[in-house]
């Protein structure tokens, strides 16, 4: 038995130690993987087409449409050269691009004076090494003019002549009105350090080009303990804009001033990254650009950094007045809650209500019957369901703490960051999965914890004392986490906003309301007698309750899938039952002699951790891969749909989210809400969360949404209205029908 054991641990190592780590390589923004350039021919009948694609991404010939809303511009069929055959898993048989694609789509105007030909070019292609992940159709609009000063997107003699300057004074006197620049040249981001607590960023635009004033910002994407404080900007101009509204722009040149907090005064180089968007005047509107830069700095002394962190202001921290005027000024941008209108008791108050109400989800009910058995323990003494309730009440406010400090640093380092952030780390899912399966295996039968092993003389899942109702709470904040129950919207959105003691009391007030039903049943007798006796049931009960834990494991294994892939899946399961066969073999050595059998039996166990650690380091998986029944969230889709005028649902979702799962196959996968959105002529467009995505984070703050589910209904330029938590069909008609 032992040479059997010694074997399969040897096995399981080399296993291991083989795999190959992926590494999770930086993917290009779309209009980076696929550069247009346009013109119109000389003949003046014809609008040529050039792509530049990037190594190791393709395009779909079928995906690659022109279309206009020009009047009086009739386009003909597109002329694409034959693509590459592929059976694509998607598309089935298709045909892609690789390196170049040029083609043409002829016109005519009836309109002959017509100084431009406006044209919406939209493609679709992948990246076909790892990561695998397909973006979604990009709509590309241009703005041509006729034959003699036909440049289109192309670099042009003129804007060859702006790149090669570099200069932004160059770039301020040599505009030209009748040419449509790339985005580089239109708006050119750079910023360097004014002292060693504070740096410059500067957009400089030719004449005629003006920047969104709420619609860009600053941020350090890299630097060892440094955070970009709030920006102030200045002021700029009033304009009313065909796209967004009543807005605030910047012409020719604006400089902002950023305050930086650092972590020590050491010299070093980091990264700032600016988001921005901008539009050219009677021309087109820029889709949002990301840009980032180097800037080094000089080693700060002491005051220097005291001085620069007693006026540091983060750049989470907004007023009231902060909250409402980027609303005011972007008509199209939705209503979100504001934080500012909700007190610190009533956040209390919900908190206390949704964590109550998280006792009846379904992602928490297999750790509750836990606590139905050790309550059902303690019907004989009053005394000790008092200590139940205690002991667990305890574990679930110290989880619930811990997770709070967690938020508070996190945020402080400038991370951004939802309710369920954790489950989008694959390395968490793995540990958590073989968490319940330990759980499991312990109320099987399969082995215990005792005193040889966690140096203690309870056992956290076989028996009752304080160890087990403790760490049982602990198990019910983890588990709970993935949920998002009704009224824990608000208190949350003042948590992640407001300052670390306020958060820190509401993650508290949150934890108190899942564990005060038992709190209840531990200091009321009347509700502690209706608990059933003791008996030989409970051991039968006991046994039963390990399958809920497996299907949980099961659940959490499938959002590991939908993160990672079947790689990831078959690690994790491997592991399980390593981990399995090392909890097994403990329990058969564990009150015999033999030191060295109970330390290979520690060893299984240890190695059955490695797949958390592969899994880690795993590329994520395209997220809504095929979902044919909605597209998939584009911030520069959602505004054109927007523009034309279209309802849209937007659902932003993650795997992982219990609550999400059950209002789509209740509500939102039904063939009533088909028959919804096709009354309504609405677009149903859905957003995955399940792993990190910065632009679905953004999405929900500027929502006040907290994490996932979000559910915001818009009707063309109006603001979106935000729908509740829990969906119902009337809910969702009511809103689909304004």
């Amino acid at each position: 038995m032992f040479r059997h054991l010694l074997a399969a641990l040897l096995a399981f190592g080399a296993l291991c130690a083989s795999a190959k780590a992926q590494e999770q390589d930086g993917l290009l923004p779309v209009e980076q993987a696929y550069v247009l350039n346009a013109e119109i021919a000389p003949s003046g009948d014809r609008v040529n087409l050039h792509w530049q694609i990037a190594k190791d991404y393709f395009l779909y010939r079928g995906r690659t449409k022109v279309k206009t809303d020009q009047p009086g511009l009739n386009l003909g069929t597109l002329d694409l050269p034959p693509g590459k055959p592929k059976q694509d898993e998607f598309f089935g048989a298709v045909e892609i691009y690789h390196d170049a694609l040029s083609g043409s789509v002829p016109f005519t105007l009836d309109d002959a004076t017509a100084q431009t030909v406006n044209l919406t070019v939209t493609v679709q292609g992948c990246h076909e090494t790892d990561p695998q992940i397909c973006y979604p159709p990009h709509p590309v609009k241009l703005s041509l003019p006729r034959p003699s000063i036909a440049q289109g997107a192309a670099l042009s003699p003129l804007a060859s002549k702006l790149m090669a300057a570099n200069s932004p004074s160059s770039l301020l006197e040599a505009a030209d009105a009748d040419v449509t620049l790339p985005p580089e040249q239109a708006f050119v981001f750079e910023a360097i350090a004014m002292s060693p607590t504070e740096i410059l960023a500067r957009w400089t635009m030719p004449k005629g080009y003006y920047l969104y004033r709420d619609r860009s910002s600053v941020a350090v994407s890299d630097g060892r303990d440094v955070v970009a404080g709030k920006a102030t900007w200045p002021q700029g101009v009033d304009h009313v804009d065909e796209h967004f509204g009543s807005v605030v722009v910047y012409y020719d040149q604006v400089e902002l001033p950023v305050a930086i907090q650092r972590g020590d005064g050491d010299q070093q180089t980091i990264q700032l990254t600016g988001e921005f968007q901008g539009c050219k005047e009677n021309g087109i509107c820029y889709p949002v650009m990301q840009r980032t830069v180097s800037i080094d700095l000089e080693t700060a002394s002491a005051e220097q950094l005291a001085a620069a962190a007693k006026s540091f202001v983060p750049a989470s921290q907004t007023t009231a007045a902060d909250a409402v005027k980027p609303l005011a000024d972007n008509a199209l941008r939705s209503q979100a809650p504001h934080t500012a209108s909700i007190s610190v008791p009533l956040a209390l108050l919900f908190a206390l209500l949704g964590g109550l109400i998280l006792n009846l989800m379904p992602c928490v009910l297999p750790v509750l019957s836990f606590k139905v058995m050790g309550l059902a323990q303690s019907g004989e003494s009053l005394a000790k369901a008092r200590s139940h309730a205690l002991w667990y009440t305890l574990g679930v406010l110290v989880s619930f703490a811990a997770l709070g400090l967690l938020v508070i640093a996190l945020r402080s380092a400038g991370q951004a960051l939802g309710w369920g952030f954790q489950l989008q780390q694959p390395g968490f899912v793995a540990v958590l999965v073989y968490v319940l399966i330990a759980v499991g295996l312990s109320l099987s039968g399969v082995f215990s914890i005792g005193a040889g092993l966690a140096g203690s003389g309870q056992q956290l899942t076989q028996k009752s004392g304080p160890a087990g109702d403790f760490f049982t709470g602990v198990l019910a904040c983890v588990v709970a986490s993935p949920c998002t129950a009704p009224f824990m919207g608000p208190a949350l959105a003042l948590a992640f906003a407001s300052s670390s003691v306020t958060a820190l009391f509401i993650f508290l007030a949150l934890g108190l309301g899942l564990a005060l039903p038992f709190l209840l049943i531990g200091y009321i007798p009347a509700l502690a007698s209706r608990l059933p006796k003791p008996g030989a049931w409970m051991e039968t009960f006991k046994q039963v309750l390990a399958f809920p834990m497996y299907l949980t494991a099961v659940w959490l294994v499938w959002v590991m899938g939908k993160q990672r892939g079947v790689d990831a899946i078959g690690w994790v399961l491997a592991g399980a039952v390593v981990l399995a066969l090392g909890l097994w073999w403990w329990e058969r050595r564990r009150f015999k002699e033999g030191f060295v059998s109970r330390a290979l039996a520690v060893l299984v166990i240890l190695a059955s951790l490695a797949p958390v650690w592969v899994v880690s380091r795993m590329a994520p998986m395209a997220t809504l891969a095929h979902d044919e029944s909605a597209l998939a969230y584009s911030k520069p889709r959602l505004a054109e749909l927007r523009e034309a005028g279209r309802t849209v649902f937007v659902n932003m979702t993650a795997d992982w989210c219990v609550t999400c799962k059950a209002n789509e196959k209740a509500v939102l996968g039904t063939a009533h809400f088909n028959d919804l959105l096709q009354q309504s002529n609405a677009v149903y467009m859905k957003g995955d969360w399940t792993n990190v995505d910065p632009e679905i984070t953004a999405f929900l703050q500027e929502h006040g949404a907290v994490g996932v589910p979000l559910y915001v209904v818009f009707h063309g330029g109006e603001q979106g209205e935000v729908l509740p938590t829990v969906l119902t069909s009337d809910i969702v008609e009511a809103a689909l029908a304004k």
